[in-house]
């Protein structure tokens, strides 16, 4: 008899389980953002959760976890029951480069997520204070080099978008900077526009505003082809530097999560793409949306586990140069 109730319990929690999945959610939903507010990753997920929200009929509320590159939030989020209700905006460093970086990270960007979508790519920019001597990238390219560890390089820690583009960047020119992190993108941008620290790279929807209000200089903006918010700002390509890279921000839940709420989940993010509000939104900021095909868990899982065989080569060699 006891073992006839253990095999109906386990019966009715498999029948049950899609009837919560059915029914999720009842009740609001955490995203967190594993960096400070205001920065690019924040921004994007504010904007895409609006829209989420009201398809979903439950309001998303975003919590901003900064720390160690972004690695605090997603490792709690990797960690959180895989019931729907906490989910998290990862990016291109915390989902990709922070492998290379940190030799104990707590969580496998891989394996231990359920993928929900991929949310925009931002597009990285070359920027520096106003006040910087430089008129144009070659300029400040001669700067920097003359500069050595005397130039200041702003990133949002270890593992951040800002962190592996700057350390890609400055390799790519051949220059040691001395790098000064910061919690997230907006603290280390205050200082920048403040001008307390030089430059950095960083993706587009944390910049433009500050651009186009003459805040901070653009000196490239690392892309084949021009982006239309800031059509002025010229490409790497057509000034001749090799150094085209890509950010991306994109959604995943807990490892073990239901495939019907991640179901979901994609169906709420895919829905507010094709919002004109939020595409807008996004357009203005400089985002770029990715297509049908690009929005799925699939196509996501795809990015993360090529975007980590990528950065690691690229950011070890460079962690080894550092050394010399």
């Amino acid at each position: 008899m006891k073992r006839y109730l253990i095999g109906l319990a386990a019966l009715l929690g498999v029948a049950a389980s899609p009837a919560l999945a059915q029914d999720y959610p009842t009740k609001p939903i955490t995203m967190i953002v594993p960096f400070a507010a205001g920065g690019p990753t924040d921004i994007i997920a504010r904007i895409v959760s609006e829209h989420m929200s009201r398809v979903l009929g439950q309001q998303i509320i975003v919590e901003n976890v900064a720390g160690a590159g972004g690695t605090t939030g997603v490792a709690r989020a990797a960690g959180a029951a895989p019931d729907g209700y906490t989910i998290v905006m990862g990016h291109m460093g915390t989902h990709g480069a922070a492998p290379a970086l940190y030799p104990n990270l707590k969580y496998n960007p891989a394996t231990d997520f359920a993928p929900v979508g991929l949310a925009a790519g931002t597009p990285i920019l070359i920027v520096a204070r106003k006040t910087h001597p430089a008129k144009d990238l070659k300029e400040f390219i001669d700067w920097a080099k003359k500069a050595g560890d005397k130039a200041n390089n702003a990133f949002a820690g270890v593992g951040s978008v800002s962190h592996s583009t700057g350390i890609l960047f400055n390799s790519t020119i051949g220059t040691k900077p001395t790098m000064i992190p910061y919690t997230g993108t907006g603290p280390a941008l205050n200082d920048m526009v403040s001008g307390q620290v030089d430059y950095m790279t960083d993706q587009i929807v944390n910049v433009v505003s500050q651009i186009q209000g003459g805040n901070i200089k653009a000196f490239a903006i690392a892309l084949p082809e021009r982006s239309p918010a800031l059509p002025d700002v010229p490409t790497t390509k057509e000034l001749g530097l090799d150094y085209q890279v890509s950010a991306w921000n994109a959604i995943f839940a807990p490892k073990g999560t239901s495939p019907a709420i991640v179901a979901k989940l994609s169906d709420a993010l895919d829905k507010a793409l094709d919002d004109a509000n939020t595409k807008k939104r996004l357009a203005e900021l400089g985002g770029v949306i990715p297509d049908k095909a690009g929005r799925t868990p699939a196509a996501l899982q795809k990015l993360v586990e090529d975007e980590v065989a990528r950065w690691t080569p690229i950011l070890k060699a460079a962690a080894a140069n550092e050394k010399k």
